[in-house]
């Protein structure tokens, strides 16, 4: 478009005046200035705009923060009790391959039978059942318990199907005393898991 065009508009100027009449101004300057004011307000709004992002992000952080440390505060105790559940059935399961690896011997089955008859509060009529293999092993090293104890008198043995090896169940007048193997590892896992 060129200076000499005639500019048409739409609708009529409002609120315009001639600066013919106007003081001279350096134009370059004032656009300068208004190039700068322009400027610096941009600025201060960019900041403003920054300074209210930079708040709602840490406010959102902290949001995040707040909810994991409290979904770990709830987790810790869950993550506590699983470990140590898995402790106890991992250390149950290593006695369980220690006790069935270990072999029986005479000593070991005297041992099993002591600690049960340890438990018997009656002397009187005794019965003591043992795996086949366990008695004839006894009786094959002229184990002293076959002629009993001194505070037990005399011991009735008998073999049994039920009782596994190195294990005994002791009976008395008064009831049962049950020292079979996997006896005892429930017994002792039922204590850990309590």
């Amino acid at each position: 478009m060129k200076w000499s065009e005639t500019i048409s508009l739409n609708q009529p100027l409002r609120d315009v005046c001639l600066l013919a009449n106007a003081p001279a101004q350096n134009w370059g300057e004032f656009l300068r200035a208004s190039e700068e004011a322009s400027y610096q307000r941009g600025r201060r709004e960019g900041e403003n705009a920054l300074s209210e992002q930079l708040i709602q992000q840490r406010a959102e952080i902290a949001e995040l923060q707040r909810g994991i440390l409290e979904s770990l505060s709830q987790a810790v105790p869950q993550v506590v009790k699983e470990t140590e559940t898995g402790l106890i059935s991992l250390a149950l399961e290593a006695a369980r391959r220690i006790v069935a690896g270990l072999p029986i011997s005479a000593e070991l089955v005297e041992s099993v039978v002591q600690e049960a008859l340890h438990q018997a509060e009656d002397g009187a009529e005794i019965v003591i059942q043992l795996h086949p293999e366990d008695l004839a092993l006894l009786r094959k090293h002229d184990s002293k318990i076959l002629a009993g104890l001194p505070d037990k008198g005399p011991l009735r043995f008998v073999t049994s199907g039920e009782v596994t090896r190195g294990g005994c169940i002791v009976q008395t007048r008064f009831g049962l005393i049950d020292a079979r193997r996997e006896v005892k590892l429930e017994q002792l896992s039922q204590t850990v898991n309590a």
